[in-house]
C-alpha cells in the first residue's frame, strides 16, 4: 500500500537544506532499508497465497485463517499513530533495529505455530513492525542521502514493488514445494540478515521535529481529507475483503491449482507495477479522475471475477486487470490526501496509514465472515461493492471539482 509515498510528494520538501543529517550514508544502508521494506510487504501478504495450506494443516477454517491479514492491519493502525508520539526522541536507527527484529520474531513464530493463538501472536508482532516502519522508515531515504534524494527514495520503494511482484508469488511457490512453514522460515532468515545489515550500515539518525498527533484534529477538519479517508475505508475494505480470499476462490471456483496460481499472482504483481507507473502520469493531470478510475477499475474487475470466475480465461483476465487497478490505488488515493494537507504531511501520513490498515484488517475480517457463512464467492462480491461504493462516494462529493 505504501508504494506511492514518494510519488505522492512525501519527500518533496526534504531537500538537503531542510534535513538535519551528519552526512551521506552508504548506498548499502539505503539498500538495506529497501530490503527491509521488501521483507515487510512480503510478510504482511504472504498468507494470501498460502491460506488453504495453513487452514488445512492447522485444521481451522479459511475464514479464521484470514485473521492473519486482519490482525496485522488492526495493530499497525494503532502502531502508526503511536510511533510518532512514543518514538519521537529515539535515534531512528535504533527504532528500525527493533521493528525489523519484531519481523524476525513474527516469521519465526509463524513457522513454528501449532495453533491459531500462536499464529495470531506472530501477526501481532508483524503489525507493530509494519505500522512503525511506514511511519518512520519511508522518509529516511532523503536523510541518508541528501545529495541524491530521488534515487535514495526510489531504492527504498523498490523494495515495496519487488515485494508485490516477486515476494508473494515466491513465497507461494516455496510453500507449494516445501510447505508453508518453510516459506515463513526463509523470510525469518532474510529479515535476520536485514537487521544485521542495519546494525552494521546505518549511521545515527536523530529524530526531527514532528507535526505529531496534535495536528490530526486540524487535518480532519479539511473536507477533502474527510472525503479521501472515507474513500480509503470503502476501497481498501473492499480490496482486502476480496484479495485475502483470492487463492481459495481461484482454487475452488476457477479450478486454478498451485503452480498456475503462483504464475497468476506474479502476473497480478507485474500488472500492478504498470498500474503504478500509469497512475503516476494520471495524478499529475487530474487526481480526482485518477481516484475515480482506480476504484471503477477495481470494482469492475472484481465484478467480472465474481460473475464469470468459473471460466479460467476470464478469471485470469479479471485478476490481471485487478492487479493493474491495485497498482494504481496507493498513488491515486495518497496523492488526493497529501495534496489536501500539504503543510502537515507527517500527521496526514500517519492518519492515512492508520485508516488504511484498519480498512485492510476490517476488510479481511468481513471477507472471512462472509466466506464462512456464504461461501468463498461472497468475498469477491463484497470487494466489488466496496470499490464501486468508493467511486460513487467520490463522484457524489466532487462531481466536477479537481482538488488542488
Amino acid at each position: 500500500m505504501t508504494q506511492a509515498l514518494a510519488a505522492a510528494g512525501v519527500h518533496s520538501d526534504s531537500s538537503p537544506s531542510s534535513i538535519s543529517s551528519p552526512g551521506p550514508a552508504s548506498w548499502s544502508a539505503v539498500a538495506a532499508i529497501g530490503v527491509g521494506a521488501f521483507a515487510l510487504v512480503t510478510a504482511e501478504f504472504l498468507p494470501v497465497g498460502l491460506l488453504p495450506q495453513i487452514a488445512s494443516d492447522l485444521m481451522i477454517s479459511e475464514g479464521q485463517t484470514g485473521l492473519m491479514i486482519t490482525i496485522p492491519g488492526l495493530v499497525a493502525a494503532c502502531s502508526a499513530l503511536l510511533t510518532i508520539s512514543l518514538a519521537k526522541s529515539f535515534d531512528r536507527r535504533h527504532v528500525l533495529w527493533v521493528l525489523l527484529s519484531l519481523l524476525v520474531a513474527s516469521n519465526a513464530l509463524m513457522a513454528c505455530a501449532s495453533g491459531l493463538i500462536v499464529l495470531l501472536a506472530g501477526r501481532v508482532l508483524l503489525g507493530i513492525a509494519v505500522g512503525g516502519f511506514w511511519t518512520i522508515g519511508v522518509a529516511l531515504g532523503p536523510r541518508l542521502r541528501p545529495d541524491a534524494v530521488g534515487r535514495a527514495t526510489s531504492i527504498i520503494f523498490s523494495g515495496v514493488t519487488l515485494g508485490t511482484v516477486a515476494g508473494i508469488p515466491t513465497g507461494t511457490l516455496l510453500g507449494g514445494i516445501f510447505g508453508w512453514r518453510m516459506a515463513f522460515g526463509v523470510f525469518a532468515v532474510l529479515a535476520s540478515f536485514v537487521v544485521i545489515a542495519l546494525v552494521l550500515l546505518l549511521p545515527s539518525i536523530r529524530p526531527e521535529k514532528s507535526s505529531g498527533l496534535g495536528q490530526i484534529p486540524r487535518v480532519l477538519k479539511q473536507p477533502e481529507v474527510q472525503v479521501g479517508l472515507v474513500a480509503v475505508i470503502l476501497i481498501f475494505t473492499g480490496q482486502f475483503a476480496a484479495y485475502t480470499y483470492i487463492t481459495p476462490y481461484l482454487n475452488q471456483i476457477s479450478g486454478i491449482e498451485s503452480n498456475e496460481l503462483s504464475l497468476l499472482l506474479l502476473g497480478y504483481g507485474v500488472a500492478g507495477v504498470f498500474g503504478n507507473l500509469f497512475c503516476g502520469w494520471c495524478v499529475e493531470r487530474d487526481v480526482r479522475l485518477a481516484v475515480l478510475g482506480t476504484s471503477l477499475l477495481l470494482g469492475f474487475a472484481m465484478l467480472l471475477l465474481a460473475c464469470m470466475g468459473n471460466n479460467p480465461l476470464l478469471a485470469v483476465a479479471a485478476v490481471i486487470t485487478w492487479g493493474f487497478g491495485f497498482g494504481m490505488l496507493p498513488i491515486a488515493i495518497q496523492n488526493w490526501i497529501f495534496r489536501a494537507a500539504p503543510d502537515r504531511l507527517e500527521s496526514v501520513a500517519a492518519l492515512f496509514v492508520s485508516i488504511a490498515q484498519l480498512a485492510m484488517g476490517g476488510g479481511a475480517l468481513m471477507g472471512g465472515l462472509a466466506v464462512d457463512h456464504y461461501g468463498v464467492a461472497s468475498a469477491v462480491w463484497l470487494g466489488a461493492v466496496g470499490a464501486l461504493g468508493g467511486a460513487i462516494w467520490i463522484f457524489v462529493r466532487f462531481p466536477h471539482k479537481q482538488i488542488r
